[in-house]
């Protein structure tokens, strides 16, 4: 919408998510460039501030993979939105595939002025909630919160919870841990 009416947008996306290089890349095949690609040591605020003076004028900020921020790039652009009157719509998950938070969401879920979840659903086609981490087909219960998908066999599937428990009831069976 924003460029449909030559209004210039600031694509960013955290360096943790190294899917697609410096693309954002959806699962429906829809690639962009991402304007910045932000380290987590960088100040968002600064990089905002400094394209908008410097550059074209930010007339709004989109960041994709939003829960790789850190909770002072969530703050920096919480500040943008107020301070500089720039609107900020952040994408990214609630919970990670162990339903854990992640630094960033949990920071969004408490600064953001309005929250609109995308409905997902789970292939029995109930409402999903989480996202399974598969790794060769195989849905797995264990390892780092991140992992990227498309590296090292890495796929993520949307669930609801009776299917996220159901897979997660299989995994301890099959490798012997106890609830």
């Amino acid at each position: 919408n924003y460029r449909e009416r030559n209004m210039n947008t600031l694509i960013i996306k955290p360096a943790t998510d190294t899917k697609g290089s410096g693309r954002i890349v959806s699962r429906l095949g829809i690639e962009r460039r991402a304007d910045v690609v932000a380290t987590d040591k960088e100040d968002l605020y600064v990089v905002i501030e400094k394209q908008h003076r410097e550059k074209d004028p930010v007339h709004c900020v989109l960041v994709d993979e939003a829960q790789f921020l850190t909770y002072d790039q969530v703050d920096q652009l919480f500040k943008v939105a107020v301070i500089q009157n720039i609107p900020v719509i952040c994408f990214g998950l609630r919970t990670d595939f162990l339903l854990n938070g992640f630094e960033g969401s949990a920071r969004l879920l408490l600064m953001a002025h309005s929250i609109e979840e995308l409905k997902t659903i789970c292939k029995c086609g109930q409402k999903a909630i989480a996202n399974g981490r598969k790794i060769g087909n195989r849905f797995v219960f264990e390892g780092a919160q991140v992992a990227i998908e498309g590296e090292a066999d890495v796929e993520y599937e949307s669930l609801c919870a009776r299917c996220y428990y159901k897979y997660k009831k299989e995994y301890e069976e099959t490798n012997g841990i106890e609830d």
